[in-house]
């Protein structure tokens, strides 16, 4: 799986060996780059008065960090344009889409910054401009491949003018993509090819040449050079244009939830829930399904025990089918002794009596784990909004510990995993406390855990969730309950959520994990509160209103009969103020 990710500065171990990396591909790329251009690179992420130009690096990555292409553009916000410097590939990688995929996130990058346009340089694929026959071929295949995108030459200009008359090289073309925007008029093109020149080439260019390249823009608005290369689309066929002005929430449903059916009389845990969710949302159209991918283990070691996780894999294996452990020996007295029969270990990994083993539950909640991550991996790759629609849930399950339904806790995963990319806030809107997340990260500063639950004097799980809980060590004031009283309405509720969203918004994370608990509906049979799907609605719209990347995972919510329809409610007020905002702010 590919990851496209924007890189602020160099502060995280990740982003400043991307960089690097970075460096090591222009150079082997563009022997002709000057060194300081090369060096600076973390400079201009960071000083943006100095270059003149906000710097926006992306990076084409694998699971493992190699970099296997990048993209460097600049954005002026005095004049709201952007100039792609630089895209590539490294030299030991196939192509195999990366360029494509690396140039459509750039469009996606420029949009969100309220560009008009992205404006590049391109070798020219006239011969008549281009006395080096040996690059025709390679210049007429690179413009095709930007014809593909809604990029062409500007037209009827003297941009391509050699700079000196003894010059014999191929002056470049501006190329323009205005992003599915009308073309911009002469006065601001006028303004932006300065703007270029200027600050691109002040060392090299005089005012002399720069006037006249600029005084040659005559057309208004600007006119672009016809296609040349690329067929008329078929009817129906998705242009770039309508990719960018994609504002679905991505959808990435556990397709083997099923695998984990429980028949026991109570088991309130069933398939059932997520097809009553999806039976409300598929029709709304504010979702885009996307393909589950398959990750490493490792992951889940990162934040859960590999002795539990051994055991949890082994145990259920070894069931047959239909057959289930319940835990019933907790081995309080001397824990550091683990018990060797895989029935009596069940207590020694589980903190209540009504969670039990099968011979399904490992793969149905690594399976989860999955879905978490492409959500994860969907986030970092710029969408802006995604929903894990995944069972069992997670948010009970500590480092070490399963219950409450929950073995792998996906939500802190998908956490832990972005936050070697960024800060991470984790907020858990569960009628139950997430006592996971906040075992898992007690004592870390850089993943922010909040949880709205019911008191542990009446609410599962009854140890943790009280409000003297805060972190510990580097993590002390990281960790935030709000423990509420036994009957709650709408309204008490989002006075206790605003003042959550207030701290989420002082952390300043870079991404928000969502455990979504909609087991606070009035009725639930695991919860004693009264929201209403109005309720819902209110919610997702102050959630929304934060406007930074969110991942939700669903946790619980056991009221088949309206689960669905508070789901609904709930993304629908989401998505309103969520995509109003963003799209304000282009």
């Amino acid at each position: 799986m590919l990851i496209i990710r924007r890189i602020q500065d160099d502060t995280m171990p990740s982003d400043m060996g991307a960089i690097e990396q970075v460096q090591k591909i222009l150079g082997s790329r563009f022997p002709d780059i000057r060194d300081k251009y090369i060096t600076t690179i973390p400079e201009q992420l960071t000083d943006p008065l100095k270059y003149r130009f906000r710097t926006s690096l992306l990076v084409a990555e694998n699971r493992n960090g190699v970099v296997q292409g990048f993209s460097l553009m600049l954005y002026a916000p005095d004049l709201h344009f952007c100039f792609l410097d630089f895209i590539a590939s490294s030299k030991d990688v196939i192509s195999g889409g990366i360029g494509s995929s690396l140039y459509e996130r750039t469009r996606q990058e420029a949009l969100r910054l309220g560009a008009v346009g992205i404006f590049f340089e391109c070798l020219p694929d006239d011969p008549g401009v281009c006395t080096n026959a040996a690059l025709i071929d390679q210049n007429r295949a690179r413009l095709k491949f930007y014809e593909n995108f809604g990029a062409f030459p500007l037209v009827n200009t003297k941009y391509e003018t050699p700079i000196t008359e003894e010059d014999n090289s191929c002056p470049p073309y501006l190329v323009c993509d205005f992003l599915g925007q009308p073309p911009i008029s002469k006065k601001a093109a006028r303004k932006i090819v300065r703007a270029i020149l200027e600050r691109k080439y002040e060392d090299i260019l005089t005012e002399e040449y720069t006037s006249q390249v600029v005084n040659s823009i005559k057309d208004d608005p600007v006119q672009l050079r016809e296609p040349l290369y690329i067929k008329p689309r078929r009817s129906g066929q998705q242009s770039p244009d309508e990719k960018l002005q994609d504002d679905t929430i991505f959808l990435v449903i556990n397709d083997r939830h099923s695998i984990h059916h429980i028949h026991d009389r109570g088991y309130v845990e069933s398939p059932v829930r997520i097809s009553s969710i999806l039976n409300e949302l598929n029709p709304t159209g504010l979702f885009k399904e996307i393909h589950v991918h398959t990750f490493s283990e490792k992951y889940i070691r990162e934040v859960h025990d590999p002795k539990y996780i051994e055991y949890f894999k082994r145990a259920c294996n070894s069931l047959p089918q239909g057959k289930s452990i319940y835990p019933y020996v907790f081995p309080v007295r001397n824990s550091h002794k683990a018990p060797t029969d895989d029935s009596v270990l069940a207590g020694y990994y589980c903190i209540d009596t009504f969670t039990p083993l099968n011979k399904n539950a490992f793969l149905a909640s690594k399976r989860a784990v999955d879905c978490a991550l492409t959500g994860a991996v969907q986030l970092l790759n710029g969408s802006r909004a995604g929903y894990a629609l995944v069972r069992p849930p997670g948010h009970h399950a500590e480092r070490k510990v399963f219950g409450g339904f929950c073995y792998f806790n996906s939500a802190a995963i998908a956490a832990n995993f972005l936050s070697k990319y960024g800060k991470v806030a984790i907020l858990d809107i569960d009628y139950h406390h997430g006592n996971g997340q906040q075992n898992i990260f007690y004592k870390r500063k850089d993943v922010l855990t909040i949880s709205i639950h019911g008191h542990p004097s009446f609410a599962y799980p009854y140890f943790a969730g009280f409000s003297d809980e805060k972190g510990e060590g580097e993590g002390l004031g990281f960790n935030i309950n709000y423990p509420l009283k036994e009957s709650i309405n709408g309204e008490e509720y989002r006075v206790v959520l605003a003042k959550a969203i207030e701290r989420i918004r002082r952390f300043k994370p870079d991404f928000l994990v969502v455990a979504l608990g909609l087991d606070t509906s009035k009725g639930d049979p695991t919860g004693t509160w009264n929201l209403s799907a109005a309720d819902f609605i209110l919610n997702g719209q102050m959630i929304g209103a934060l406007g930074m990347p969110i991942l939700f995972v669903q946790e619980g919510g056991y009221k088949n009969r309206i689960l669905g329809i508070n789901a609904r409610k709930f993304f629908q007020g989401f998505h309103e103020i969520f995509y109003r905002n963003k799209n304000e702010k282009k």
